[in-house]
This record gives C-alpha cells, structure tokens and sequence, in this order.
C-alpha cells in the first residue's frame, strides 16, 4: 500500500487509480492520467525552479565563451527537435478538438509545458556556451530525469499495446518514441564536455589542475583525480607532477579579499570612536556612559569573505542529513516486506535498488560537502597566513619588541592551521542539534517514551566524556613541558657532545635525560589509560543506550512486543544518533582553540603600523641629500624620546661619519632616516633611493649570490666590482660552491666578518644614491676593514660620488670624511671637519688624543699596503677557524685554497692587478657549481623515504611492544567483535520469538543475555585497549632508551657530518609519532578492521549467496586501497616538505624587515611569501582531493554491499526470518564508514610507522670505543709522571680521506711546559684530539707514562686529562653542576678553583651563589667569565696532563693574562700541552713544537728556534718578538 498511497494522492486522481492495480499485483503500473499529467511534469518542475540561482550563478562566472563546436550544434538540434515533437503533440491535440472528439485538458497541458520547457532548456546550451561552462550538471540532471519519467510510460504504452492486440492512438504512440530516443540521445550527449574556452589559462598552462574542465560526473566522482592516483601508484609523486593552482585558490587573490574585507571592518569601527574623542572636556562626562564603539571583527571579515562556500556547504549538509534518515524507514519496510508472505517481490527489488540510491545520492553529496568545506578550510588558512604575513612588514618597532619572532611565527603556523582544523566541524552547530531532534522523532514513533530513558543515558555521558578529556588537556600539557625540556637539554647535548666527550661526562647528562623521559613515560601512561577509558565509554555508548532503550520498552508494559522492524529500525536510528554526539567534544574544543587563535591573531592585525609619511621622499632643500630640521624621535610612545631636536643638513655625495659613545644614539640616527622609528615632531627629507647596512648583517636563505643581487638583475661587471671592493673573493675560493654556496638561515655557515661583508656587497651592488652603513667595520679584522674603507666607502671608494653616513667606532678613518656628526645623549653635540673639531677643544677632542693612532704608526700603514692581500686571505682563514680546524671535510677544499693563494702572493700581485677570471658559458659554469657544491658537501643529504614500508619495521615495532603484547592485542580484538556479534545475533533471534497474547514471554532472560554479552564486549575493548597502552608505552621506552645510548655513544666524526637538527628531529618528532599517534592509529585500524570482517561474517552467514560478491568488491577495495596509500603518502610528504619554507621566510623576514623596507622591496616580498605559501597549497589540495576520490570509490563499494545484503535477502525471503533480515542489513548499513576508516588509518599507519624506521636508522649507527674496559683498567694514580709520548703516529678524520698526521713521534717529559704553533691546518688541534682519542689512529700509538692509551677504556683515559677548549662551551643548569656534574668536590674545593680562576668576586655577589642559573650555553656570562669557568674546570680536576687549546678572538688581553698566570702557578709540576695563537704566552716554555702538513717541522726551546732562523723565527718576527 506504501507506494501507492503518495503517488495517487499526488496526482488528484484517485477515481480513476485503482490502488490495488498499482501495487498488489506482479505487473504493477501507473494510471495513463497520472502518467501524462504529473510524471512528464517532474523534470519541468525541476528545470524552471532551479533556473533563477543557475542564471544568477551564470551572470557572476564568466569563464570566456566557447567557439560553436559540433558537439554543441548536436544538442542544440536535439533540443529543437524535442521542441517540434512536443508541438506536435499540442497541435494533433487541438485537431481532435476541431475534429470534434473532446481529449482531456492534460493532453493540451503537458505538450505545452514541456514545449516551452525544451525551449528553455536548448536556450540554456547556448547560454552557457558563451559563459564559458564545458559541462552542464544542471541539464544533466534535466535530462536524466526525463529519461526515468520516461521509461513506466516506455512500458506501460507496450504492455497495453499487448493485451489490447493493436496501438490505439498511433500518432502519440509514435510520437511518445520519438520524445525518448531524443532524451536518450541528449542524456547522452550531455555527458561530454565541450572544449576549453577561449583565452582561458588551460591553453597556457603546462599542467593545469583537471578539476576546472572536468565534466559534471567526473566532478560528482571525482574521476579527475584518478590520473593522478594512478601517477602516483607508477611512481612517487614529485614536485612537478602537481597541477597548477586555480585562479581562485591562488594566494594573492585569497589575500586580497580577506584585506579588503578587513580594511571595511576597520574603516566601519575605530573612526567613530575617534569622533567621539575630539569633545572637548565638558562634555566628556556627559558622555562616559556612551557605549564604545566596537573593534573592528576579523570573523566578520572572514565571514564576508568566504560566504558563498559557507552557504553552499551548509546547504549539502543540510540535504546530507536529511538523505541520512531514508535508509532506516527503507530498512522498516524491507522487513515488513520479508513478513508478508503475500507482497509481491518487484517491491523487495525496488526496495533494495532504493536503498542502494539513497546510499550512492548520500556518498555524492557528503563528499561535495567535505570537498567544499576543505577547501574553503585551506583557502582560509591561506588568507591569513597572507593576511598576517603583510601586516609583519609594516608594524612599529615598539610592536615587534613586544611580541617575538617566534609569537608571530606561531600565529601563522598554529592559530591559522587552528582556523582550518575547526573549519569541518563548523556546520556541526546547527547540524548536529538537527539530527538529534530527527533521530529522537523517529525513535519516538517506534518505541513511545521509551525513547527518552536512552536519550538521558547520552546526556549524562557527554559531561563524562567532557571530564576525562579535560584530564587528558591537563596531563597532556605536563607531558609537553617534560618533552620541551628534554628536547632542550638534548639540544644543548648536541651543541656541545665534543666537549662532554673530552671531559668524560656524558653519564651525568645521561641520566638527567632518562630522569626527565620517566617522568614523561609516567605521565603518557597515565594519560593513555584515560584514553582507554573514554574509548571504552564510546564503543559502549550506543550498545547502553539500545539496551536501556528497548530494556525499558519492554518492562514498562507487558503488551509492548519487540519484534524485528522494532529493534533494527531502532538500532540503526541509534547509530545515526552517535555520529553527531561523538563529534560534540571534538568541536567543542576546537572552538574554544578557535577562538583563543582569533583574539590573538585579531590583536595583532590592530596594532600600530609605521607612518609611510614621516620620511619626506619628494620635496628637498637643493644641493642637500638628506635633510633633518628640529627633528624628535622616540622607539615607541610610551619611551622617552632617544634623539632630540636635531637640526642635520647633508650635502650630495659626502662622506660624513656618526661618532659617539655607546648607546648615545648613533643607530637610532639612521633608524630615523630609514622612517624606522617614531616622528614626535620636525621634518625629515631624504631625496633618491637607499641602501642601507645595519649593524648586525641580514642574511637571507639563499644562495651568496642571490644575497648580494637582492632582487636585483645580473650585471656581471658591477657584480663583479662589488665582490671584489667588499674582499669577498678570497671568501668565495673557499666557500664549497663558491658564489651558489647556499648560506644558511641567518647567514649560519659565514662567519661574522663574512656576514657583514656580504650585507655590505648587497648594498654596493644596488647602486643606490644614499648609503646609510651602520658601523659596518665593527665585525671585521682591523686591515680588512682599512681594504674596504679604502675601496668603497673612502674618498677613493667605489662610492665616492654617492652621500654616504658611517657610523664608526674607528678614529683611523675619521680623517678622511668630509664632515663628523658627534652625537652624545640623543643629541647633536658637535659637528664639523675633522680639523676644526680638533681645534674646538671638545669632548671629542679630547676622546681623540687618548686614542688616537700615534704618527708613525700611519708611515708602517703605508708599509703594509703590500702585504695586504696575504692579510685578506688570513682573515677569511681566521674568520673560517670554525669551518677549518673543526670541520674536517672542509681540509680538503682548504688545502687546495692554501695552494692557490700562496702561489698567487709569490708572484708579488700588487692590490690593484686585474681578476683572474675566467669567463665560462653557463653550462660549464653549472658543472663547476655542481662539482663544488659536491667537493664542499660536509653534509650528507637526508634521505626522504620513497616507496613502500618495509614489513620489518612494523615487525621491529611488534617486538618492542612485546610479541605475547601484540598477540593478546589481536586475541581480545578477535573475542570483542565475537561477543558484539553474538549480543546482535541475540537480539534478532529474541526479535523472533513467538508472540503469546499479545505478548512475549521470558523477555527478561532476553533481555539478561542481551546486556551480558553487550558488557563482556566493553570490558574486552577496555582490557585490548589497557593491554594497547601498556605496550606502546613500552615500545616508545626501548625505542628511545637505543636511541640515546647509541647517540651518546656516537664517535664526533658523526657529529660532525650530521646537522644537529636532524638528530634532534628524531628526539622530537619521531619519538612524539611514536609516543602518541602510533597506538591510537593501531587501535582504530583494529577497530574498523574487525567491524568490516564481522559484517562480512553475518551478511555470509545470513545469506550465504554473498559470497559470490565478497570477491569482486573485495579486488575493487584492494585496488582502490593501493591506489590511494601510494599517491596520498607522497601528497602528504610533499605537503611536510613544503611547510616549513612558509615559516622559515617568514621568520626571515621579520628579523630584515627594517632592510626590507630601506631598499623598497615589501611588494617582492609578498609575492615570495605568496609563491611558498601557493607551493605548499599545491600539494595540499590534490592531497584533499585524494581523501574524496577514496571516499566516493570506498563508499560505493560499501554502498554495493548494502545493494546485495537487501538483493539476497529479497532472493532468500522464504527461507529467511525478519531478525536476520534486519541483522544483516543493518550491519551493511555501518560497514561504509568502517570501509573508509580502515584505508584512512592503513595510509595514516604507514606514514607514521616511518617514525620507527627513523629512530631504528639512528641506533644502529657505530659507536666509539668502549667507555671502561673491565679487564684492562688504568693503574691507579695514574698517570704519575704525564710524559707523553707519540710512536709513529699517524691519522686521518674519517676513512677516505688524507693523513693529517703523518708519522708523528716525539716525546715530550712529564712536567714539560711545550707550546704548538704552525699554520691553519697544520694539525695542531688534531693532534690535541688524537691525545683523548676523540681521534682514532690509523697506525702507531700513544703512550701516557708507558702506557698506551688505546688499550684502555675512553673514559678511563678522558678523566685523567685535562682540557681547556677553544671555545667555552657551558650547559643550562647550576654553576656547581658545569663545574662538577657527578657532584665528586666538597664545596670548599670549588671555592677555591673559582679564587683561583677569577671568579669568586663575581659569584659571591649572586644571591644564589654556587646555585646561580646559567642560561642555554652560558649566554648570561660574558666570553670571557665562560673561559674562566672552564679554566676553574681545569683546577678542579687537577691532573697531570693539561691541553690548553688557547682561544684566539673571543677573549680580551686581560683575560688571557689571568689564565696565563694562573696556570704557570698552579700546573707548575704539570705537563702542559699550549696550541698557540699568540706567541708571546709560549716564550718561556721548555719546548716549542713547529708542526706544518701535518709532519714535524721543528721541536727545540724557543731560544734556539729563533736562532736557527726557520719557521718559527718568521713567525715571531711577524708578531714582533724576533
């Protein structure tokens, strides 16, 4: 009756319909009337009422118009044929009308309404045709539904024709054929898609994203992602295989919407507020109570921006929900179909195809929803990285004092990645109530009351829920602060393991980092079984209310019977309601996140913005480049102003110097002229274009190259001339890929001069007519910095025609300007020429007498010009010391340098000789860069995983969380889908029983049975879960424990060619994958891996022809599987890989804004950041892409299994009972959602397993020598004498490369003071190295006291050495723990080595003493107060060999003295090692040591070196002792 009911009611035309000819009969079909009326009316109706948003979609997107083609002719054509036939139909009517037979008023109707409507509808092709659209889903639609109303009159006019044995009304029989064929044919037709339009991008674009001219079903299904599914399947996918972004989802236009936006709800708000304030006083109290007017809203700007993909998604939602309903009352009529006998069975097959179309209409539609939601979710992130990233570059520097380069970095990365993970779940606000209400009507019509015992049951869960995941926050946040700070300490570990290795105390520092992770594992475990608990309460949630439900159904009143359609209907009703409830927490905390995010990306779009203004740029006093008059300036308003009333006038092209003591003003000068600081009153002019150079070199991260062009177009020869004036040459010879050398975030692998003269090249090559240098020279070695002044900035410099300001700590130059700026306390205290200044009498002059270089001094100047080119090249040497004595790969490339450079000076070139440059064509020159980028490489590329995981990772994870573990795991897995299908199949046997009276009998063993078997399934969830927790918190221990010891363990050698971040990337990221996703991810793969094999298990069971499909949808699955996990994984890598880039320019970018900004270069800047933002958007979107395109593929496969659950139990209906019915569809009915998890987690699963495979690759790496040898321990006391003795040693840096010491021996006596000179990279420090076997040798030995140190035990031979090294290097923590980790001193032994070195003043005078803090590497200790530190080191460990590697630059004289002195007085009995720089600390020593390539050259007391007039003479004679 079902059926008939709505469509005969509809039509108005009952009288005529009789119901039981539509529906109870074997050859059911339609009244002629209702037919011809309603049924050729549906795709009209459809037509006309989606025309007005079509057309107004049509007017708002023109995409350019498409030539006519053949194809478009055709359905034209087809189109106007349509509309003859119908007009046909009118007019043969109106001649029955003459003839005098009467036909019904239909037959005038429906011709004329579909007439007009195929009129419409070939109108509509051309109208598209010239907005551009290739496919039509709209007519697609239209002509579908034609088809389908077509085809019961298709039947019906044959089956009449049948029984009554001829045609009654030939005209319209043919008429009617006609009408179909030419339907089909259009259906057909509109399948293809026309060519792209003209103009558009795809004729340009090499590879443009397909979605754009895909057709309306390959957009519906998302087959034009498959190319690309099955790229990715061929092969990992690349850079270059993903498709150009779309128009619309390019960042410049995304940015560009959300700022006007913005710039609306700015406009809207603060102005009124400004009005208001100009009242004068009067007033004002009057009008206190006026409310203020609001902030400008960034989420309106947001909402205004993105409303369109708002409504529209909230409109597939709505639909999605809706559809969702269908299937439980579908399912309701099934069963009641399978207990009726009599029904005929075309019902049951309607019934399933039903069922299966409501499915495929909810996958479509659900995943145009996701579709659109995610993207627009990206677009957002998109806009207000880009949104955040513009106002970086125009905020005030009281702003960027306030708030860290990490603060802004973080709300780019977190709170705008925050806004789009909220943004799925926006729709949840008024969806999920929604759903609710229709679940709970619906149960309400099945069950009554009952309904609302299971609704309370859920209520009360949600808090519950609530309560153990604000546990899990606050446990979480612990955990996070453990992990911070042993990723700190580990970080500080890797920075200075040399020096733990010298001293021997890695122990120490391994058992802090183990303390920390058991704090952390503890508080991981706590946390993990909390998440058992709540993944307990969620599997637990549907069953409890179903039995509560029904429970109390059944109880309330004897006569309520449960019968099949009862309690599946209920159930499945039941499942829908979960889904919503489920998400609740999750969105709730994501809002909260959400807007936590907003108020803090919202504040930092309000603050205060530099004023483009303050710097006149137009209008200039003639003859003046730059001028200030009375000019006030202050850092932020809240300061009192740092310069005042300053009155500067600056000729064009002069050279004027800005001198001053510190902090007197001098930087903030040019801060003012660049427009950096904040204008309180008087005028500032700057006539012509700027370079400026700060005093801390802005490095970007990029080639040298590209550092010096900056934005600019290659002209080789001023290129050229800018490197060479800068004394940038030399540096390239040494660099690895010579000007490509890829220079790292902040200029990492320069040295400090290296920087600077770099930022100073970039500015010489802009050619600009203002140079703003702040104290450039600082950085550099004193004769450096005389090259330069001479060759750019000086009166015969390169920019001697250009108006230069210096500002200077060097009086040598001062001469030479054309006028001096002295500036004291923020004001201009003298300015003129250097002679009048010293006539003046002034401060100045006064400064001057007592600094100033004595006379002759300036005649050995002219001396040395000679020299000067050896002097540049020791200074790139000297600024290299890190990359040389340390960096062992870099001797190579060193040496050859060496070579070079010593042949070059030999022929005596004067300074001013012509470059040997040879010009090279491109091709060549690659080959050179690429050959020295590989010579250079110290570093080792890190491998990105491609391909497939190997099965013996997820076997090494088997075995870290225990075999029998993992067993259990799979067993209480097993048991809990048995016991969850038994609870099921319990209630559908119950749902059979007989009915007695009305009634059911023993309903409450039933009912006793059903809730056991449901609470055994719960407690094995839990009990798999717990047995989850305890053995990945295992595994995640031993991982990391191996990983440690083996680092810990790990010769230097590794360390040296391994970048610390990539180890640290293991500490960090890989064990947090392993702590906390591998686990969840496993238990969700169970999870929805056991749902989808039981409901394989009930459908066979319950109608065993199933399994002829098992096998088909199974191959689709696996295909579909491999397919998705080879492209997603690549996509998601690719993804990661392009992430990062975003934050680091940003970064960058912050730190040089001032730069930015001085050379007029923001708009370039956006469009860097635009084009890595869009990089990273090109991965993601085919990766969003790639989650439909499984979904819409796996869903159809679960949509087929529910298709052949409905079909074989319709085939089975005679042998099958209701209960079973119900069973196994209900149970097809969930398996979609299983089906999709499952390749989710498989892929998810996959990648992170990766973190396994990383942190095993890390500790298998070789490890150094034994720490103790047990049988072969140092004698005690040893050693006593400390004679030290080399035997024909020999030793390389790593295997491969050269000797550094070649046959080495000498002896040296115990208590012998002997000091190691020779030139850079004669092996002086390699030789210390060898002495505590941080080096290994590659033949001879060394002997301590007779006894050869490589039989013993590294940490035997480490502690009873001393060292003090090169540079301090101090750890975090107490001062007592960077004397005495192990804690071996009393107190009153490390009082006194720090009276001894120096230090007790300063340490008595902190309140915490011996307990004072010092920060990560002793940064809140000068460089020197370090190097005492770790001379008091020395004194405390006392032993009878001290090396002292002696530092060169970073101490000052007074320093070095204390040390000098300390150690001739304390280590007097003592043999001491001295690697000198300065050779006036060795002269008194018993012995020098000349050591040159590695071989000794000269071993003798100074006396007798001097007089033999070798190698060390010369050098003393260079430091002017000989």
């Amino acid at each position: 009756m079902l059926f008939a009911e709505p469509l005969t009611r509809t039509s108005g035309l009952q009288s005529r319909g009789d119901s039981n000819l539509s529906i109870y009969t074997d050859t059911p079909d339609l009244t002629p009337c209702f037919q011809n009326s309603l049924l050729a009316w549906i795709p009209c109706i459809y037509l006309w009422a989606a025309l007005p948003c079509y057309l107004f979609y049509l007017r708002h997107n023109k995409h350019g118009y498409i030539v006519l083609t053949r194809l478009s002719r055709l359905k034209t054509a087809l189109g106007v044929l349509l509309w003859c036939v119908s007009w046909v139909d009118l007019f043969y009517s109106f001649h029955g009308l003459l003839s005098g037979s009467a036909p019904a008023p239909v037959l005038f109707v429906t011709p004329l309404v579909v007439g007009i409507t195929m009129l419409l509808a070939t109108l509509l092709i051309q109208y598209e045709r010239l907005r551009g659209v290739q496919s039509s889903g709209v007519l697609i639609i239209f002509w579908l539904l034609c088809v389908m109303c077509a085809i019961i009159p298709f039947r019906s006019k044959i089956l009449s024709a049948m029984a009554e044995g001829k045609i009654l009304d030939p005209l319209r029989f043919t008429t009617f054929y006609i009408y179909f064929a030419l339907v089909l044919c259009a259906l057909i037709l509109s399948f293809f898609k026309d060519k792209p339009p003209l103009f558009s991008t795809e004729n340009i674009d090499p590879n443009p994203c397909p979605e754009a001219s895909a057709g309306f079903l390959s957009r519906l299904f998302f087959w034009w992602f498959t190319k690309l599914a099955i790229l990715g399947y061929r092969r990992p996918l690349e850079e270059r295989d993903l498709w150009t972004l779309n128009e619309e989802d390019c960042s410049h236009k995304l940015v560009q919407r959300l700022l006007e936006a913005w710039q609306k709800q700015q406009a809207s708000g603060p102005q009124a507020a400004a009005a208001e304030q100009k009242i004068p006083g009067e007033d004002e109290v009057l009008l206190k109570a006026r409310p203020k007017s609001q902030k400008p809203s960034f989420l309106w700007a947001l909402v205004r921006t993105f409303t369109s993909s708002l409504l529209m998604g909230a409109g597939f939602k709505l639909i999605q929900d809706l559809l969702s309903f269908i299937n439980p009352q579908l399912l309701s009529i099934l069963i009641r179909f399978i207990s009726d006998p009599t029904a005929p069975s075309w019902w049951g097959f309607l019934l399933a195809g039903l069922m299966f179309m409501s499915s495929m209409m909810q996958t479509l539609i659900l995943h145009q929803y996701y579709h659109n939601i995610f993207v627009m979710a990206l677009r957002l992130r998109t806009a207000i990285i880009g949104v955040i990233y513009r106002k970086a570059l125009v905020i005030t520097n009281s702003v960027k004092r306030e708030s860290t380069v990490g603060e802004m970095v973080n709300l780019m990365s977190v709170d705008a990645q925050r806004f789009m993970d909220v943004s799925p779940f926006i729709n949840l606000l008024w969806s999920a109530p929604l759903q609710v209400i229709l679940a709970i009507y619906f149960l309400w019509q099945i069950l009554g009351p009952s309904v609302l015992a299971g609704v309370a049951v859920i209520v009360l869960l949600i808090p519950l829920n609530g309560a153990v995941s604000m546990k899990m926050r606050s446990y979480q946040v612990q955990q996070m602060k453990f992990k911070d700070s042993r990723i700190k300490l580990m970080n500080e570990i890797l920075n200075g393991i040399k020096v733990l290795k010298l001293y021997a105390w890695e122990p120490s520092f391994l058992e802090q980092i183990e303390g920390i992770r058991q704090s952390e594992l503890h508080l991981l475990r706590k946390g993990a079984y909390l998440q058992a608990v709540s993944t307990f309460i969620w599997v637990c949630t549907p069953f409890l209310v179903t039995l509560i439900t029904l429970g109390v159904y059944v109880c309330v009143d004897e006569n309520n019977v449960l019968d099949a359609e009862k309690a599946f209907v209920s159930l499945s009703l039941f499942n829908i309601l979960k889904i919503p409830l489920n998400m609740l927490p999750q969105l709730i905390s994501g809002l909260t996140q959400a807007s936590v995010s907003l108020k803090r990306i919202q504040d930092f779009l309000n603050q205060d913005e530099l004023d483009p203004q303050c710097v006149e740029r137009k209008t200039i006093f003639p003859g003046y480049a730059i001028t200030v008059h009375n000019g006030t300036f202050t850092w932020a308003q809240d300061l009192p102003p740092a310069l005042h009333s300053l009155n500067i006038q600056i000729p064009k092209g002069s050279l004027v110097a800005v001198v001053g003591p510190v902090g007197c003003g001098k930087s903030s000068l040019v801060s003012a002229l660049l427009g950096e600081m904040e204008k309180l009153e008087g005028t500032v002019s700057v006539k012509g274009s700027v370079a400026y150079v700060p005093q801390q070199a802005w490095i970007q991260n990029c080639t040298l190259q590209e550092n010096v062009l900056f934005g600019q177009p290659m002209r080789p020869k001023r290129y050229q001339q800018a490197l060479e004036t800068c004394a940038l040459l030399a540096d390239l010879d040494v660099l690895p890929g010579g000007d490509q050398t890829e220079i790292g975030e902040k200029g990492i692998n320069l040295s400090g001069g290296q920087r600077q003269r770099v930022s100073l090249a970039r500015a010489v090559y802009s050619d600009a007519n203002i140079f703003l240098l702040d104290d450039p020279l600082s950085a550099v070695d004193s004769h450096v910095a005389k090259h330069i002044f001479d060759q750019v900035i000086g009166p015969e410099g390169v920019l001697a025609d250009k108006t230069r300001v210096l500002v200077t700590h060097g009086i040598s130059f001062l001469p030479q300007t054309d006028f001096i700026i002295v500036l004291a306390d923020g004001q201009v205290s003298e300015m003129g020429h250097y002679s009048e200044l010293l006539q003046h009498n002034g401060s100045f002059a006064n400064f001057l007498r007592n600094y100033a270089p004595d006379e002759d001094q300036k005649d050995s100047e002219a001396l040395q010009d000679a020299d000067e080119e050896v002097l540049l090249i020791e200074d790139t040497l000297s600024t290299h010391t890190d990359l040389t004595d340390n960096e062992p790969s870099m001797y190579e490339v060193r040496k050859q340098f060496m070579r070079q450079m010593s042949s070059m000076s030999s022929e005596g070139e004067s300074q001013n000789r012509p470059v040997p440059k040879r010009h090279t064509n491109p091709s060549e020159k690659e080959m050179q860069v690429m050959k020295a980028k590989e010579t250079g490489a110290l570093i080792r590329e890190e491998t990105a995983e491609t391909g497939n995981v190997k099965m013996n990772v997820f076997w090494d994870y088997a075995k870290s969380v225990g075999l029998y573990t993992t067993l259990a795991i799979c067993l209480l897995y097993a048991g809990q889908s048995a016991a969850a299908i038994g609870a099921n199949v319990w209630l559908s046997d119950w749902s059979n029983d007989a009915v007695v009276d009305g009634r059911q009998n023993n309903t409450s063993q039933r009912l006793g049975v059903y809730a056991a078997l449901g609470i055994l399934q719960g407690l094995l969830v839990m009990l798999s879960a717990f047995t989850m927790v305890v053995g990945s918190v295992q595994a995640a221990r031993l991982l990391h424990a191996a990983l440690l010891h083996n680092k810990i363990r790990s010769p230097q050698s590794f360390f040296d060619t391994t970048p610390s971040g990539r180890i640290l990337n293991r500490f960090s990221k890989d064990i947090y994958v392993i702590d906390e996703v591998l686990a969840p991810t496993i238990l969700m793969l169970f999870n929805s891996f056991f749902i989808s094999i039981s409901t394989l298990v009930v459908i066979v069971a319950s109608t065993p022809l199933f399994l002829v499909v098992v096998l088909p949808l199974a191959v689709l699955y696996g295909f579909v599987q491999r397919f998705y996990v080879a492209t997603s994984r690549q996509l998601k890598r690719l993804e990661s890989i392009s992430r990062s880039p975003i934050f680091s320019h940003f970064s960058e970018t912050v730190t040089g804004t001032s730069v930015i900004r001085a050379y007029g270069r923001i708009e370039d800047f956006k469009v860097l950041s635009d084009r890595k933002v869009d990089a990273n958007q090109k991965s993601s979107y085919p990766y969003i892409a790639s989650n439909r395109w499984l979904g819409v593929h796996v869903e159809f496969v679960g949509n087929c299994v529910v298709l052949f659950a409905a079909l074989f139990a319709v085939i089975g209906r005679n042998s099958l009972n209701p209960g079973i019915v119900g069973l196994s569809v209900s149970y097809a009915l969930q398996v979609t959602l299983a089906l999709n998890w499952m390749i989710r987690m498989m892929s998810d699963l996959e990648s992170n397993i990766i973190a396994v495979e990383r942190v095993k690759e890390y500790s298998k790496t070789e490890t150094e020598a034994p720490w103790v040898i047990e049988g072969n321990r140092a004698p005690e006391g040893w050693p006593t004498h400390g004679a030290v003795e080399f035997r024909n040693y020999s030793v390389r840096y790593r295997p491969g490369l050269e000797l550094v010491l070649k046959n080495l021996t000498l002896r040296v006596q115990g208590g012998e003071k002997v000091g190691i000179v020779g030139r850079t990279g004669a092996g002086k420090s390699s030789m210390t190295l060898c002495l505590f076997r941080i080096l290994e040798a590659a033949e001879g030995e060394i002997c301590i006291d007779g006894l050869n140190v490589a039989h013993i035990g590294l940490h035997d031979l480490r502690s009873q050495l001393t060292i003090i090294p090169q540079d301090p290097i101090l750890f975090s923590g107490t001062l007592r723990m960077n004397l005495d980790p192990f804690g071996r001193y009393s107190e009153e032994d490390i009082w006194r080595a720090l009276e001894l070195s120096h230090l007790r003043a300063f340490v008595s005078s902190q309140p915490a003493g011996l307990d004072f803090q010092c920060s990560e590497g002793g940064d809140n200790l000068s460089v020197g107060q370090r190097q005492l530190v770790c001379l008091a080191r020395a004194l405390l460990r006392k032993s009878r060999v001290l090396v002292l590697d002696e530092a060169t630059a970073a101490i000052d004289l007074e320093t070095d003295d204390l040390i000098q002195g300390t150690i001739r007085t304390q280590f007097e009995d003592c043999t001491v090692l001295t690697i000198a720089h300065r050779l006036n600390t060795i002269m008194d020593y018993n012995r020098v040591l000349v050591l040159d390539k590695g071989v000794v050259a000269e071993f003798d007391s100074p006396t007798n070196l001097i007089a033999a007039g070798g190698i060390f003479y010369g050098m003393a004679k260079d430091a002017g002792l000989a």
